[in-house]
């Protein structure tokens, strides 16, 4: 039987092609979308992956969420953490709301997807943990002091859970994508991307969704069981730690 694979914000950019890609790898997967009923609707018509939805920054929500995902699919084995969004702005500027909105969703969420699914992967000896972070969590972003804080927790949370699961048979890992061309990326101004961006980045080239996937996938096999709390940067040699 196929193994449940769960990707939160994995209808769109990077989370669809991670879902597209586990479920090309064989696995049975749910993709988690939190607000773009459209687009969540053309995906699931597209690849035929079944979409979820509801906001990983509610914790009850989370819980129910998970538990709908494995009343229809099954257990769930392998949970990709990566929905995220950005409120970007100066510091001496940055409301309040700002702040709270992006720790809720990208920081946040790693303990309200992961807590409901952990029990299950402790008690079958089996689970994949995989948090999608950003170079901006290692490096730090001028105007991104939320989303940067945000993403450098979620390094320590893996860094923290994998001594927890490591006997239990579940691994827990990070990848941190430097500038990868999704619609959101290709939708800046051509000039600044090759005059402000590629620059800094020695392969010349911005990644691509399907790398980020398939360093996903590689995590996410049973073969991989020997990689925990490890940190893989995916940035084209942008930021070498």
């Amino acid at each position: 039987m196929a193994r449940v694979a769960l990707v939160t914000g994995g209808s769109r950019g990077i989370g669809a092609a991670i879902s597209i890609a586990l479920k090309a790898a064989g696995y049975t997967v749910a993709a988690n979308y939190a607000g773009n009923d459209d687009a969540a609707a053309k995906f699931k018509g597209e690849t035929g992956i079944p979409v979820y939805k509801w906001d990983v920054s509610d914790f009850d929500a989370c819980a129910a969420g998970v538990a709908k995902v494995e009343a229809d699919l099954g257990p769930i084995e392998v949970l990709v953490n990566i929905a995220g969004i950005t409120r970007d702005g100066m510091f001496h500027k940055m409301t309040k709301d700002q702040w709270y909105a992006v720790i809720n969703t990208n920081l946040n969420s790693l303990f309200n997807m992961t807590r409901p699914v952990w029990e299950g992967m402790r008690a079958r000896k089996f689970g994949r943990v995989i948090c999608i972070s950003s170079i901006n969590g290692q490096k730090g972003q001028m105007g991104q002091a939320n989303y940067s804080a945000a993403k450098a927790g979620d390094i320590g949370f893996v860094k923290a859970l994998a001594q927890e699961g490591a006997k239990a048979g579940i691994t827990v890992n990070a990848i941190t994508p430097g500038y990868i061309g999704t619609e959101m990326v290709r939708a800046i101004d051509p000039a600044i991307i090759e005059k402000a961006i590629l620059p800094h980045i020695p392969v010349g080239r911005l990644g691509e969704p399907s790398e980020i996937a398939r360093a996903v996938v590689f995590l996410a096999a049973d073969d991989a069981g020997f990689i925990t709390g490890s940190t893989l940067s995916a940035n084209g040699g942008q930021y070498m730690v």
